[in-house]
């Protein structure tokens, strides 16, 4: 058994900065994929910039990355950093999800546009 998201993803995938730890167990994409799917935002983050710390790099295939952050985004709908960092993921890896990443940074901006206006309801 893998002790974390990061480690998993190494053995299946590969990676680009450290060899894969030694593993005595067949991977299967699939078995990956139920993992990432039910893993919490913070150890799908820690396995995205330890594997991509450049966004364009690393062995993850783009399918991998663009479901980890779906998947993050839906576990932190309300952070624009994040949707930035979804957005300029999107755009580096190809045309096909351009709208998509456009209607992150828009979402983004609106979020930072509504935290900036002060609340009169509340006397802010």
């Amino acid at each position: 058994m893998h002790a974390t998201l990061t480690e998993h993803a190494r053995c299946v995938f590969g990676d680009e900065y450290r060899p894969s730890p030694p593993c005595d167990r067949d991977h299967d994409e699939a078995y990956f994929i139920e993992a990432l799917t039910f893993a919490d935002a913070d150890a799908i983050l820690a396995m995205l910039r330890e594997l991509c710390p450049h966004l364009a790099d690393g062995y993850l295939p783009v399918r991998i990355r663009n479901l980890a952050y779906r998947l993050v985004l839906l576990q932190r709908p309300d952070d624009p950093e994040l949707m930035r960092e979804a957005a300029v993921s999107l755009h580096l890896h190809g045309p096909d999800w351009d709208d998509i990443a456009a209607a992150l940074q828009e979402r983004a901006d609106a979020l930072d546009a509504a935290k900036a206006r002060p609340d009169r309801r509340r006397g802010r």
